[in-house]
């Protein structure tokens, strides 16, 4: 008899259609959510030896550099909130890099860049934070129990071995394969036979192993100085970037409080400038505002994704962002007035730029006085720590610059800032750049218990995907799972733009355009465009309850 023939091509399914359900995942012990299953599974073997909510935070992420390269890596950085189960406190880590000592304004503009840094261009490089950010955060928040070696063994073994591509992963590959073909030469590293992996291909990154395997024994310097330090800064300074050697050997990252607002009965934590999360609790501060003075219904009382919801949170974040993009910065560099911008007297009064009937597209910032491509993952253990950490190239493979033998591409960051002289955010030497990746936490007033640890990736989708998502627990008692599930919108804080996810009402559409948003529906793959989350959250009885994007590959899981 003739043997049987085995199918070897991978067939994918267009259009991109979310044709299954996912349930709640439950855990009376830790759980991680994630948008790698194997990710996944490599935090859940640091939480079976006993790490911690921050020893398995980092072994994902690099898990995640291994299995989704294109989104994160040891080239990007990372921020992170930690929740203590014993203190009940909130802390965080800014892993974010900063420019080159030789990035200036005056540079930037002389090679004839006049509005932003293109986000493949060698000025866009920053120092990567991610490297120190790991590291400082099993110092800071772990449990002492593991070493940096066993904490990124998971992600060595992978890298080293092989693993299957996922379906997402794929595509976001497919789409940055010429990026890593022209703008470095050290592309290939991330390729298969000179060709972006499809999906269920066998893929192997033996220079990121080797990477991985210096930051493990050596630690900090293992990166930020010799082999691996020196082909980085070979590959920016052939592309014609200006880090330097000096430009690593003194990056740090920073200790940090999160910035917080109370909403609805809770308390929302995000991280503070440079980072965007400011945003988020700007909107939330809106629609509180909004609600205590009557001028719109409690949105508990409104139907979900109606026209007349839709435009309140739209109207909100657009608010948010007109506060955000004029004030957020460096605040090691400018000061940025964070407890003005969260003023209750300084909400109301941006309140009233709200319009019931009409979109308000051209929002201005207002001015406080002072009162004194990405992957996110939410891990929780089984002592009540909690971990809501995110690691970013931001643009798909960041620049697509790759050092030789290293197997890291390096992140775009510097698109972030400004090139008008009188913005708080514009270029310097040694700044920080507005950043757009964010984690949250939302904790119980008074007995400061947690109640979710959460995130929405995906550039300037991300507090608007804070918001949406809260939204949907709070106001509408979803579970975590149907919070991640139902259907956002996401507006371009540069434009006004509104993009609707397909699955929204038709009659809603029409609806927000006859009040003067310019809106377009998305589909398809184009719904990348809505993030990809993770919720964890903290049930009464003690019960873990988790839920992970439909748009991504991930899961939530538990540990046994």
């Amino acid at each position: 008899m003739a043997a049987p023939q085995i199918a070897t091509e991978v067939i994918t399914h267009e259009p991109w259609e979310f044709n299954s359900r996912r349930s709640v995942v439950y855990s009376r012990k830790a759980m991680v959510a994630a948008t790698q299953p194997l990710a996944v599974q490599a935090g859940l073997g640091i939480l079976a030896r006993g790490g911690n909510a921050a020893d398995a935070a980092v072994a994902v992420a690099a898990c995640m550099n291994v299995t989704e390269p294109t989104s994160t890596g040891i080239g990007g950085d990372c921020f992170c909130l930690y929740y203590d189960a014993k203190t009940k406190a909130v802390k965080g880590l800014n892993g974010s890099g900063r420019a080159p000592v030789g990035l200036t304004l005056e540079l930037v503009k002389n090679k004839g860049i006049k509005d932003v840094i293109p986000p493949t261009h060698p000025f866009a490089v920053t120092v990567p934070g991610a490297a120190a950010g790991w590291i400082d955060t099993i110092d800071l928040f772990g449990s002492g129990k593991l070493t940096m070696s066993d904490i990124l063994e998971p992600a060595i073994s992978l890298a080293d071995n092989g693993f299957p591509v996922s379906d997402v992963a794929a595509h976001l590959w497919s789409t940055s394969e010429k990026k890593l073909k022209t703008a470095s030469p050290n592309g290939g590293e991330l390729l298969l036979n000179g060709k972006a992996p499809r999906e269920g291909d066998l893929m192997r990154l033996p220079e990121l192993a080797e990477t991985f395997r210096q930051l493990a024994t050596v630690g900090k310097s293992g990166f930020y100085s010799g082999r691996i330090a020196e082909s980085l800064v070979e590959a920016v300074q052939a592309a014609g970037g200006v880090l330097t050697l000096e430009d690593l050997e003194q990056h740090t990252s920073t200790p940090t409080d999160p910035i917080s607002i109370d909403y609805q009965g809770v308390t929302v934590h995000e991280h503070p400038p440079n980072g965007q999360g400011i945003v988020a609790l700007l909107a939330l501060g809106i629609i509180d505002a909004l609600e205590r003075k009557g001028r719109i219904k409690n949105l508990s009382h409104l139907r979900h994704n109606s026209a007349e919801y839709l435009h309140i949170v739209i109207e909100a974040l657009r608010m948010g962002f007109a506060d955000g993009q004029f004030h957020v910065a460096d605040p090691d560099v400018t000061s940025v007035p964070v407890e003005g911008l969260l003023r209750k007297e300084y909400l109301e009064e941006r309140s009233l730029i709200f319009d019931p009937t009409k979109a308000a597209v051209d929002v201005k910032h207002g001015s406080p006085k002072h009162s004194s491509d990405t992957v996110y993952f939410s891990v929780v253990d089984e002592e009540g720590n909690a971990c809501s950490f995110i690691n970013s190239l931001y643009y798909s493979c960041g620049t697509g610059i790759v050092g030789k033998g290293t197997g890291v591409a390096l992140q775009s960051r510097g698109c972030g800032f400004s090139l008008d002289p009188a913005s708080a955010n514009v270029v310097a030497p040694g700044k920080r750049p507005y950043h757009t990746i964010i984690p949250a936490m939302v904790t119980m007033p008074g007995t400061q218990e947690l109640l979710y640890c959460y995130g929405v990736m995906g550039g300037f989708m991300q507090p608007q995907g804070h918001v949406q998502v809260l939204l949907n627990l709070l106001h509408h008692k979803m579970s975590p799972q149907s919070a991640l599930d139902a259907r956002r919108i996401c507006i371009a804080p540069e434009n006004g733009f509104v993009f609707i996810e397909e699955g929204i009402d038709d009659d809603v559409v029409e609806q927000l355009k006859h009040m003067g948003h310019n809106v377009k529906v998305l589909s398809g793959r184009e719904r990348a465009m809505f993030g990809r989350g993770q919720i964890i959250e903290r049930r009464l009885n003690k019960m873990w309850a988790g839920g992970s994007d439909p748009r991504g590959d991930g899961c939530a899981a538990p540990l046994i």
